[in-house]
């Protein structure tokens, strides 16, 4: 299995509320750069947040990739969730090859939990920061880091 992870683009610093906060000019560019990483990639499905940020990153990765498959909206993506729910959640999904789209804190815990077994050493991210990982099951210390594209 490959996983992917990718932070959402810079957004804009305020709005009514976090969740609707949008991504700016900025973070647009820097989500395209990262999408071209994933070109070619075998991905078989997007599961993004609910968030707008995250739902604008995904709908650009998505054009960009020309995928067939629709974003797959999630409430366990948001930025304070614990990466261990998100594991959980992971293994309801029988596909393999899966790019989550989401935000900080959480990208950065999920991918230490997975590569290290522990939140001890989260990855860091900066905004649209792309991580792949491979493993036989997305288990906490059990998929090896791939790769890291900062933007």
């Amino acid at each position: 299995m490959k996983l992917w992870v990718l932070r959402h683009g810079e957004a804009q610093p305020q709005s009514r509320s976090d969740a609707e906060r949008e991504l700016t000019a900025h973070g647009r560019e820097e989500v395209l750069k990262s999408a071209a990483q994933l070109l070619g990639k075998p991905l078989k499905r997007i599961i993004a947040s609910p968030y707008v940020r995250a739902q604008q990153t995904a709908e650009l990765v998505h054009q960009v990739l020309g995928f067939s498959e629709p974003v797959l909206t999630v409430p366990w993506l948001t930025p304070d969730n614990d990466p261990r729910k998100v594991l959980s959640e992971l293994d309801s999904y029988s596909t393999d090859d899966v790019l989550l789209v989401s935000h900080q804190p959480l990208v950065g815990s999920l991918v230490g939990v997975l590569v290290h077994g522990h939140y001890h050493l989260p990855q860091p991210m900066s905004t649209a920061s792309l991580v792949e990982l491979e493993g036989d099951f997305p288990l906490a210390g059990l998929m090896e880091l791939r790769g890291v594209w900062h933007v």
